[in-house]
């Protein structure tokens, strides 16, 4: 037994040789549409977790209040 591995004939870049992987122009429209997209998706989190911090702080004041 030695203690260097196998070596597999695993070609790594195999994907790159797939014709249906040709290369594809880079669509700005797209970027833009996902960049939107990831902006509204941030925003709407931020609301909601806006939304737990103020409702938290109101319940912890009227347990406060009693």
């Amino acid at each position: 037994m030695s203690a260097k591995p196998e070596e597999k004939d695993i070609n790594h870049y195999s994907w790159l040789d797939n014709p249906n992987n040709a290369k594809k122009r880079v669509d700005v429209n797209d970027l833009v549409s996902k960049m939107n997209e990831d902006k509204k998706r941030d925003r709407k989190n931020s609301m909601i977790l806006g939304a737990a911090a103020i409702s938290a702080v109101t319940v912890f004041g009227i347990i406060l209040t009693l």
